[in-house]
């Protein structure tokens, strides 16, 4: 902390350390002792002492000054370097597909940070919900959020069926046949129960088929599918080992586009808490799929 001016004797001297002009910092211990009622310091032309009062003052503030410059050093080096805690609000298919090559190299390069991740579908204000940053997709980001691509830049995705369900019931060659077939459907923890939708050309089809199954937990829904139960519809990562083994296979694929890919969000370049701001520079300089 910079030195009072009793302490160089100088309020030329003191005001330079401060980086204030000298009639600023004499007029600020003008009011001050105009406000105790006291002289606090001795003033000639050559020096500046402290005078009994002054003493007296200094003796009981130089330990909570001590603490102040101490407190603010600390939150200096906090600035400076990346330790702390990195709070994410993520989709639930970030935490399961994107996260989990990420974390593992994030955290060894940066042994300081600890990672707090919550898995939520619903579209919250991460700032108000204590999180330092989100990841969703762009139709759910909100406008003034700064966003960075992370993950896979383009996903689908997939409908399907296993072939004993299929042989029994028949493919679907349109995606309003759907409605005459069971389907596996997942809720959001809001409740909701997302439409499917498919694309073809210049035509879109949305529809809401009929839930045999209602369900808040993939494996429980893939696992079905899988039993012959329904048709599922779901991003492609999470059907693609039972599709790869032949449990499930994807229909109506010429109406299944991909889409972009999900960004990390947050609110400001100024000011980052230091963790995020490594997760940042870190997201950036991976290679984009």
């Amino acid at each position: 902390m910079p030195s009072p001016p009793s302490r160089v004797r100088n309020f030329c001297a003191a005001a330079r350390l401060r980086g204030v002009s000298a009639s600023s910092l004499s007029e600020a211990l003008r009011r001050l002792e105009q406000r105790l009622g006291v002289r606090l310091l001795n003033r000639t032309t050559r020096s500046v002492t402290l005078t009994e009062a002054g003493e007296q003052l200094m003796e009981r503030l130089s330990p909570a000054l001590g603490e102040v410059a101490a407190a603010l050093d600390q939150v200096g080096s906090i600035r400076d370097s990346a330790t702390g805690t990195l709070r994410l609000n993520v989709a639930t298919i970030v935490a399961r597909v994107v996260l989990p090559d990420l974390i593992v190299d994030f955290l060894k390069a940066y042994p300081g940070i600890m990672l707090e991740v919550i898995a939520d579908d619903s579209f919250i204000d991460v700032l108000a919900g204590g999180f330092d940053a989100g990841v969703r997709y762009d139709e759910r980001l909100e406008k003034d959020m700064i966003a960075v691509p992370i993950g896979p830049r383009r996903q689908r995705f997939v409908v399907a069926a296993s072939p004993a369900y299929l042989l029994a019931h028949g493919e679907p060659r349109h995606p309003r046949d759907i409605l005459d077939h069971a389907c596996i459907r997942h809720r959001f923890a809001s409740g909701s129960l997302a439409s499917w939708e498919f694309e073809r050309g210049d035509e879109t089809v949305r529809i809401s088929p009929q839930a045999r199954i209602t369900s808040n937990t993939l494996e429980l829904e893939v696992r079905a599918a899988i039993d012959g139960l329904g048709i599922i519809a779901t991003f492609e990562e999470f059907l693609a080992p039972a599709i790869a083994s032949g449990e499930l296979v994807p229909i109506l694929e010429d109406w299944m586009p991909d889409f972009p890919g999900p960004y990390l969000y947050y609110a400001s370049r100024k000011h980052m808490p230091p963790p995020l701001r490594a997760f940042v520079d870190f997201i950036k300089s991976r290679p984009r799929g």
